[in-house]
């Protein structure tokens, strides 16, 4: 599979092609419209988020929860997704076509920032080089309180 990042949308739907034939899988509408949807949108979707979009934007198109599942896990499976687990309240996936980047989790609410910044990223390659280490990757989630939600906790209006 190919790196993602750079594609666009008429080059990411025939590797996605590929992919589907080479897992034994056909080429459908609907999961056409998963994958145009986490292109087109630049969030985090549960599964049953993504379900109850495709529902009211294509309501005559029958989709169903399993073919989601099936699909952000497929996707994911080939990294051309990726997800970030909030335990029992399940997982998130947004499409693996950004430039690296991390993300603060609330942990209230459950809202995402996406964040870069250099000087982690050049302190993570030192850690590893330091310990001989060859990185192929990394994820890094910092859990937390959003503001939001501190003043509401707070009681603060």
């Amino acid at each position: 599979m190919k790196d993602i990042e750079n594609l666009n949308y008429k080059e990411l739907l025939e590797e996605f092609k590929i992919l589907l034939k080479e897992s034994g899988l056909k080429f459908t509408t609907q999961r056409e419209v998963i994958l145009k949807t986490l292109y087109k949108h630049d969030t985090h979707f549960s599964p049953e988020d993504l379900h109850r979009l495709l529902r009211k934007k294509f309501p005559k198109l029958n989709i169903g929860i399993t073919t989601v599942y099936r699909t952000l896990n497929l996707l994911e499976k080939n990294s051309l997704a990726t997800s970030i687990s909030f335990g029992s309240q399940g997982k998130k996936f947004e499409l693996n076509n950004k430039p690296h980047h991390d993300h603060l989790i609330c942990v209230t609410c459950g809202k995402i920032v996406e964040f870069e910044d250099k000087k982690i990223e050049k302190k993570q390659e030192k850690i590893a080089n330091e310990h001989e280490f060859e990185l192929t990757g990394h994820i890094m989630q910092l859990y937390g309180h959003c503001k939001e939600c501190q003043i509401k906790d707070k009681g603060i209006d």
